[in-house]
């Protein structure tokens, strides 16, 4: 199953006060996949936001995605459920929702690319691909191209490029096997996130 979007936007309610606003804008500029990634909302709270961004992504015919959550995924009829090293694993995932979501998994090397395939994910981001302060914070050094493109090389299901991906960069991760771009603050941290979402769905497209 491929993912049918090239853009893979994920919220941060820290960048933007009206979330929803932030994603209405957003979808406007062309993007059709959100992920709903808000780990610290009580799990009352998230259930209340996803039933809002459905609403919205629903408008615009858009996937939504929920981080971490499968019955939050579930309970919002939501498109898909997104999988981190502190989420259940893929296969249980897929146990519990069978083909009613599709499972996207974070990978941060090769192996665990190949890995997240084999449990039956549909997708993986994979990253940081380049020097990103809130991934250096925890240590995390950018992984490069040339990793980027062997994961996308061995992996076996579409890989989203993630971490300092810009306007100015992107175009290098698709040439390196990328199918896509996830980002966070490149378009949610945009004073203009409607016009900054529009010139990554041009390129990708």
């Amino acid at each position: 199953m491929t993912p049918g979007f090239r853009l893979y936007l994920i919220t941060d309610r820290r960048l933007n006060s009206d979330l929803e606003g932030a994603v209405r804008a957003a979808l406007e500029g062309g993007a059709r996949c959100v992920q709903l990634r808000e780990k610290d909302l009580p799990v009352r709270g998230l259930l209340d936001m996803a039933k809002r961004l459905r609403s919205v992504t629903a408008e615009f015919g858009a996937r939504l995605f929920i981080n971490g959550r499968v019955d939050v995924a579930l309970a919002v009829e939501a498109d898909g459920v997104h999988l981190g090293g502190n989420s259940i694993p893929a296969d249980a995932a897929r146990k519990i929702c069978g083909e009613r979501l599709m499972i996207g998994v974070s990978t941060h090397s090769v192996e665990e690319a190949v890995a997240a395939r084999e449990a039956g994910a549909d997708f993986v981001t994979f990253g940081p691909v380049y020097e990103t302060p809130s991934k250096m914070a925890y240590g995390k050094k950018p992984l490069g191209l040339p990793a980027l493109s062997l994961a996308a090389e061995r992996a076996g299901i579409p890989v989203f490029a993630i971490g300092g991906v810009k306007t100015g960069n992107v175009r290098e991760v698709m040439d390196a096997g990328a199918y896509g771009a996830a980002l966070i603050s490149a378009v949610f941290g945009a004073d203009d996130i409607r016009t900054e979402a529009n010139k990554f769905m041009r390129t990708l497209e």
